[in-house]
């Protein structure tokens, strides 16, 4: 049962790999091919965390990061591992958050970076650009959140009831 989790995760994170390893192949430093008046392909290089926090810290952030996503993915393989049959929405929320973790560590190891290349923007307004490990792990993380915002629904009603 659990094997799917750990496939879904497999596939996102051979995703994120193949779409990076394709705008590496085709796309410079620094390219951007416009495919929308609000969204591009580009090909920016991340050296720190989501939305470039630490980008310029001097290269120790290459080293934090690789830590702190390995030590999460470890985190998440043991809970996907301790799961039971009905917990759909947290095997997915595991699975996402694990490939995109894993993606985005296997850049920083392999290259001291991530290639991040989706840019989605208005006139002068650029929000950052991003990958499919960004994606992953932000749908996951919605899925944390919808379901601690429904457990305290559901013991704010059964205190209501009680």
């Amino acid at each position: 049962m659990r094997t799917r989790w750990y496939m879904l995760a497999a596939v996102l994170l051979g995703l994120d790999r193949l779409t990076k390893s394709l705008v590496a192949e085709h796309f410079d430093l620094g390219d951007e091919l416009v495919i929308l008046p609000v969204f591009s392909l580009v090909r920016w290089h991340n050296e720190g965390a989501a939305f470039s926090f630490l980008n310029d810290a001097g290269g120790w952030q290459t080293y934090a990061l690789i830590a702190l996503a390995a030590g999460f993915s470890l985190f998440l393989i043991w809970e996907i591992a301790r799961l039971k049959a009905h917990e759909h929405l947290l095997g997915f929320t595991y699975s996402a958050i694990l490939a995109g973790a894993l993606g985005n560590l296997w850049g920083r190891a392999d290259n001291g970076y991530v290639i991040d290349f989706v840019l989605v923007h208005y006139q002068d307004w650029y929000f950052p650009a991003f990958n499919v490990a960004d994606s992953a792990i932000f749908l996951g993380a919605c899925g944390w959140i919808y379901m601690i915002i429904k457990e305290m629904r559901d013991q704010r009603l059964s205190k209501a009831n009680s």
